[in-house]
């Protein structure tokens, strides 16, 4: 009975150790994940505030964070007289610019028009923000290698300003 005994607290010491180190793992895991994402939500944060301020946003619909030539922050929403507005804010706080929704592609229109002149192009997502000084929707797509895929939009039209092909 006694090695039956001893046998049975390896067991269970050899269990206690294995579900200890899971725990550290998914704990460290968990605490990686939250860090990470930090840095969207403070921008995120700062670009609602400044669009609260310069341009009355009200409700938040969207948020984008858009890397071309300048890192900008988009934020779109309703103002407070129910108009459907876009804030798009530069990361270096330069002039904010506040665009009405209805003289351009929402992200909706943008992907169906994309995925009608791509359609071996599989969408993955829509950035909006500033490329060459104009207001540009930026997707990225793959195609059935993984190859990825990026080309700027206009917002007003849809018109193509830039391909960057398998990346």
């Amino acid at each position: 009975m006694d090695t039956n005994s001893a046998g049975q607290q390896r067991l269970n010491r050899w269990l206690l150790g294995i579900v200890t180190f899971l725990l550290i793992v998914i704990v460290g895991a968990t605490m990686i994940f939250i860090r990470s994402n930090r840095p969207m939500q403070q921008a995120k944060k700062e670009a609602v505030q400044m669009a609260e301020k310069y341009a009355d946003l009200k409700t938040v619909d969207q948020f984008y964070w858009f890397n071309r030539e300048k890192t900008y922050f988009t934020v779109t929403g309703e103002n407070n007289t129910g108009e459907a507005i876009i804030v798009i804010v530069p990361k270096s706080g330069e002039k904010v610019r506040v665009l009405s929704q209805k003289d351009g592609l929402t992200e909706q229109q943008v992907e169906k028009l994309f995925e009608k002149d791509h359609p071996k192009l599989i969408f993955e997502k829509a950035n909006l923000g500033i490329y060459q000084d104009q207001t540009a929707w930026e997707i990225t797509a793959k195609d059935e290698q993984g190859e990825i895929y990026y080309y700027l939009l206009a917002f007003k039209d849809g018109e193509e300003i830039k391909v960057i092909k398998k990346i």
